[in-house]
């Protein structure tokens, strides 16, 4: 995990509040692996997308009780991070 940025950034959460956040703060929010850190985080959203971040903001997200018949479980544990960039660049993604 340490020098690929791909097992780093799982994926980009494209939503409406990503959106607007990406149009308006230049803030754009990932799925990232769960043991990543702000550091690990920062290097690999600049080496896949050849932007420069500014700050990086983690949340971990618990996994939802979830029932199926009489079988109980829980969805999977995830981590959020909301990377901003600096002023002059931006995601084409969102």
């Amino acid at each position: 995990m340490k020098n690929d940025p791909y097992q780093v950034v799982i994926r980009p959460l494209i939503t409406e509040q990503g959106t607007h956040q990406a149009e308006a703060l230049r803030a754009y929010p990932f799925e990232v692996n769960f043991k990543a850190n702000k550091a690990q985080i920062k290097k690999a959203v600049e080496m896949i997308y050849n932007v420069k971040v500014t700050d990086v903001r983690t949340a971990n997200h618990k996994g939802k009780p979830r029932r199926r018949g009489r079988v109980r479980g829980t969805t999977s544990h995830w981590k959020k991070a909301v990377v901003v960039l600096h002023e002059d660049y931006r995601i084409d993604l969102f």
